[in-house]
């Protein structure tokens, strides 16, 4: 292995360190007096070849240090003597990296700043000095004679004897190599260190530290004398600075202290007007709420009556089919036995002709009629007379393709408010809001009358709620139960004013959304002669009108248009569906001919109709009850059909049946002697009837006949009865009275 040659070096006026971390050494001496002495010697102006080489040589330097950054630099003393030629373009490196790290560190101490100054002077005018170069074929052959020692050799030996015979020149000129060598490889080392020093840096190492390393306080710069004037100065303006911020900053307090106290001021001010704040809030978020609910509900309402049309079309189609189905029977049976009385129309055998439609209208009424006979029979009735029957059967299909579509209205229904937050489409939840109002703000909540914009508000919703609500049936929905109704009625009970305006919330409603809604059903889908649904009617009506009714003295439109519609449709239906034919008694004295039959069930299907008429009673005003159920239907159809029938038992328990129908409330005057004068001609039927059974066989009849009278309260007429025909023994029954 070979042996690196030992290094010697030429003496130097300043020593530099190769070690980035080594002090910088001060000048020798007697090197300055050497400065001194071989300066005026070296100074004029050089040849043409050495600025030549001059100004080539730190070029070339200049862009060695341009390979990476160099982070140590060697100083030397401002007062050092400067060196050989080779030496010099070292200090014209050095000197450059001086002025570099000078120019970095513009703001460090004034002290150290003027010291880099007069040190970089220095150098300056060290590298002006008048140096002698070589020139480059010296050089070129001083290389080639290196390279021939070095193939010879593992090493060339730092430690070389120049022999004494050489001039100056070609000492200068093998010094120059030799310097130029080691400058390459003294360059070469501060490239390795300055990649050492960087990647240290990249693994966490403190800058504070790199620069402690780097810069190092120089002993032997010398620092400019003090003048105290000019501290002086120095200090009285600093100290009128300080005075003029402490003044600004005085300034500043002042200012801040008023803000303080103006904030201060403020915060009273809007904690005592902070209720004007909270009111408008609230009033602003109230605002914003009713409207997006309106808004809702306007685009919803469409749909809602789209739904209410369709399930009202559903129940009209299927109380059309029933009306028509009972008049059309009617109509064919009564010309069949108008036809049969009157033989017009026999075979060559004797019996009727009739066409195909007719036969089959009667085959599926007696169908119909055998159907409900053994219903009847499974249920245990026994006492149900013929014509009582609403006749409201449908087939399975019928019953299953109403049904279906029920179900698809329904289900729209609950559809419509599925994309709704419940805050908008929930009665409770709206209730919720204005009770809030009316709890924290009751002055303005009632001044804005809003118990009567609650009802317009909430029509839409009950509304959706009674779509699937029939009135007609006896299982339908009470009222009461329904959400809608309870949310209302603990709205009003939760208002502690007494008088207050919202105990008529729930009227309100009832008359702007609840009766209409009746009033369709009674006027296109009820039945006055279903007693089912004349008794279901009846009840949600007597909810509605009796227990919620206006206040007294008030006028509902709605209930006035609701019983103006019941007394049309029971006029209508008294009209239409009253029919009792009369036939000869030849042709009635057989109870199971088919006239008997007939005319037995329109009998007590108008009787039927005269009892629900007068089940309204307490409804409906009692003249009008008289009016429909004892003039227009007692009076022309059914007295004149008993006048007709056969006197005897039959007649009498017909009789009895339509006493049985009257209001009690019509005769709770004890001092009533004489009945009212609509019932006269029933009256005068029982009187009748009465001098008849008396002389035949059937004279205990007599005494119901006499019960009848004293009911009605024609006591009167009993009294004089009994005293004609002295029946003694039912003289009891009206002193009882």
């Amino acid at each position: 292995m070979a042996h690196r040659p030992k290094r010697t070096f030429r003496q130097r006026p300043a020593d530099s360190s190769d070690s980035d971390g080594a002090e910088e050494p001060s000048a020798e001496p007697g090197t300055r007096k050497e400065q001194e002495t071989s300066g005026p010697a070296e100074e004029g102006p050089p040849s043409g070849e050495g600025l030549a080489q001059v100004a080539e040589r730190p070029r070339r330097v200049r862009g060695a240090r341009g390979r990476g950054p160099v982070w140590a630099t060697s100083r030397r003393a401002p007062g050092a003597a400067p060196r050989a030629a080779g030496a010099e373009s070292r200090t014209v490196d050095l000197s450059t990296d001086e002025e570099d790290a000078t120019h970095h560190s513009s703001e460090s101490k004034d002290d150290q700043s003027s010291s880099s100054d007069s040190s970089s002077s220095l150098e300056e005018k060290e590298f002006s000095s008048t140096v002698k170069i070589p020139d480059a074929a010296f050089i070129q052959a001083a290389r080639r004679k290196r390279e021939l020692a070095r193939a010879q050799g593992d090493y060339i030996s730092l430690d070389v004897k120049h022999p004494t015979t050489i001039s100056a020149s070609r000492n200068e000129t093998s010094e120059e190599s030799q310097e130029d060598e080691s400058q390459d490889i003294w360059e070469h080392q501060q490239m390795k260190k300055a990649v050492k020093i960087i990647e240290e840096r990249d693994i966490g190492i403190p800058r504070s530290s790199r620069s402690q390393t780097v810069r190092k306080f120089d002993t032997s710069i010398s620092f400019s004398p003090v003048n105290l004037e000019i501290i002086k100065k120095q200090l009285n303006t600093r100290l009128t600075l300080l005075q003029d911020t402490h003044r600004s900053h005085l300034r500043e307090y002042e200012k801040c202290m008023q803000d303080v106290k103006s904030s201060q001021s403020t915060i009273q001010h809007l904690e005592s007007s902070s209720n004007h704040t909270l009111n408008y809030k609230f009033y602003k978020s109230m605002k914003i709420y009713v409207e997006n609910v309106i808004d809702c509900l306007n685009e919803k309402i469409i749909s809602i009556q789209e739904i209410e049309s369709s399930m009202h079309a559903l129940l009209l189609k299927q109380a059309m089919t029933f009306m028509k189905r009972r008049q059309d029977e009617l109509k064919h049976e009564s010309t069949y036995l108008q036809q049969l009385s009157c033989k017009e129309e026999t075979s060559t055998n004797g019996s009727l002709a009739v066409d195909e439609k007719t036969q089959w209208i009667l085959e599926e009424i007696e169908s119909r009629r055998t159907q409900r006979r053994q219903a009847r029979v499974l249920s245990g009735i026994c006492n149900h007379q013929e014509g009582t029957s609403s006749d409201d059967e449908l087939s399975s299909a019928e019953m299953t393709d109403f049904q279906k579509s029920q179900d698809a209205i329904v289900q729209n229904q609950k559809k419509v408010f599925e994309d709704v937050h419940h805050d908008f489409c929930n009665i409770q939840n709206i209730l919720l809001k204005f009770q809030q109002w009316r709890e924290k703000f009751p002055d303005s909540y009632y001044e804005a009358f809003i118990s009567l914009c609650i009802p317009k508000l909430l029509n839409p919703l009950v509304r959706l709620q009674l779509i699937h609500w029939n009135p007609l049936k006896l299982d339908s929905i009470d009222l009461k139960q329904m959400p809608w109704f309870t949310s209302v009625e603990e709205f009003m009970e939760d208002s502690k004013k007494e008088d207050s305006s919202d105990k008529k919330i729930l009227s309100a409603v009832i008359n702007k959304t609840v009766i209409p809604r009746l009033t369709d059903f009674v006027e296109f889908i009820w039945d006055p002669l279903s007693t089912s649904q004349t008794t279901s009617l009846i009840t949600h009506c007597r909810v509605i009108l009796e227990e919620h009714s206006t206040y007294e003295n008030e006028v509902s439109k709605s209930k006035q248009d609701l019983f103006k519609s019941i007394v049309s449709r029971m006029k209508k239906a008294i009209e239409d569906d009253v029919f009792i034919p009369l036939y000869p008694k030849s042709a009635i004295e057989n109870k199971t001919s088919p006239h008997s039959k007939f005319q037995e069930r329109q009998f007590w299907s108008g009787l039927k109709l005269f009892s629900n008429i007068l089940l309204w009673n307490g409804l409906l005003p009692d003249d009008t009850l008289r009016e429909l159920g004892l003039v227009k239907l007692l009076n022309r159809y059914l007295i004149i059909a008993l006048q007709n029938a056969i006197p005897g038992p039959d007649a009498v328990k017909k009789c009895k049946q339509i006493a049985a129908c009257l209001p009690e409330k019509w005769f709770e005057n004890s001092a009533m002697r004489t009945s009212i004068p609509q019932l006269e001609n029933f009256i005068q039927f029982l009187l009748q009837s009465a001098h008849k059974l008396s002389r035949s066989e059937f004279r205990d009849e007599v005494k119901e006949i006499i019960l009848i009278l004293v009911k009605i309260k024609a006591l009167n007429q009993a009294e004089s009865f009994i005293e004609e025909y002295h029946l003694d023994h039912l003289k009891s029954l009206i002193k009882n009275v």
